[in-house]
């Protein structure tokens, strides 16, 4: 191995959060190993939580746009990936601005490590806005979904 394929190998430790990876080729075995970051435990809840506040919104919002929002729950990202509305390139997308969907039905797919991963909705409700474009790279905890319940 030479020091580029180890830099690549650094790159997906750090690209998918990983904290080992070990490569095996012609009898040459590397393993490279991070130490995780200090973890700082997060309150127990579910995966659906309401929005974040915009940046740059204004305090003149009506109250009743205010009680709006503050009923939305979003579907948020469990894990690092490339975000895909469909399937497939060519079908439609799994759900579409004013879609209902039902507790457990799948909503997009996240691609990590070349693994597909169905993501399902933890709640009933109708999709106001899907958050993320297709093909977009997503990061933990990031909204994907907007819902009323």
């Amino acid at each position: 191995m030479n020091q580029r394929e180890i830099r690549r190998l650094a790159d997906l430790l750090r690209d998918y959060g990983l904290s080992e990876v070990e490569v095996e080729r012609e009898g040459v075995r590397i393993r490279l190993r991070r130490e995780p970051a200090p973890v700082t435990p997060a309150p127990a809840g579910p995966a659906v939580r309401g929005p974040a506040p915009l940046a740059g919104a204004t305090p003149t919002v009506s109250a009743e746009a205010a009680a709006d929002e503050a009923h939305m729950l979003t579907i948020e990202a469990p894990m690092v990936g490339t975000f895909y509305r469909a399937a497939s390139p060519d079908a439609p997308p799994f759900v579409r601005d004013g879609d209902r969907v039902k507790k457990g039905q799948v909503v997009c797919i996240i691609e990590a490590m070349k693994l597909m991963n169905e993501i399902e909705s933890k709640v009933a409700g109708r999709v106001v806005k899907v958050l993320v474009e297709n093909t977009q790279p997503v990061e933990y905890d990031q909204p994907l979904f907007l819902l009323e319940p």
